[in-house]
């Protein structure tokens, strides 16, 4: 078997993996942990940015053990999470409700990431560039979309490719 059909296998498999520890967290019967404010001065997991320094939704996720990571772009979180050699066992991951939030500067407004509307594709720029806004309505995820144009998108509809780091959400458009 060729390395690149090898990890399209690990990539499916792993999908319906990570879905079920998204969708139940572990196994030890605890609720999964709230979304907490990042503290000041917070710097983003991956890249080291400030989250409070660049516009658009944030995001964190909470795992199995150890504190949670915070992402000053929700296209870093979905790549993380869609990146099946980097998965660890997610308790919960969030981002912010942008039909909620001040786009240039989102405080609160913390939403289950999984529940989320996303839109794809906007004029509207994160951190990373192109992002996925990300709303708990769907009728906020149309408006946007709407307005600033882009494509509305449930959490499992968004794939690995749609969340290039090397292009943002809007990768090869």
């Amino acid at each position: 078997m060729d390395a690149s059909r090898f990890a399209r296998l690990l990539f499916v498999a792993g999908a319906p993996a990570l879905t079920l520890l998204l969708a139940g967290g572990c196994s030890t019967g605890a609720p999964p942990p709230v979304a907490i404010a990042p503290a000041a001065g917070e710097a983003c997991a991956l890249d080291g940015m400030l989250l409070a320094d660049y516009p658009g939704p944030k995001a964190q996720i909470h795992y199995a053990s150890g504190p949670p990571e915070f992402f000053c772009d929700t296209v870093e979180m979905f790549s993380l999470l869609l990146r099946p050699e980097e998965q660890r066992p997610v308790r919960a991951a969030y981002t912010q409700d942008m039909g909620q939030a001040d786009w240039r500067t989102p405080r609160g407004h913390w939403i289950d990431a999984r529940s989320a509307w996303y839109v794809r594709g906007s004029r509207r720029q994160g951190s990373m560039g192109p992002t996925f806004a990300a709303f708990a309505r769907a009728e906020d995820a149309a408006a946007f979309a709407r307005e600033h144009g882009g494509q509305v998108l449930r959490f499992a509809e968004v794939t690995a490719d749609m969340a290039d780091l090397r292009g943002g959400a809007d990768h090869g458009h």
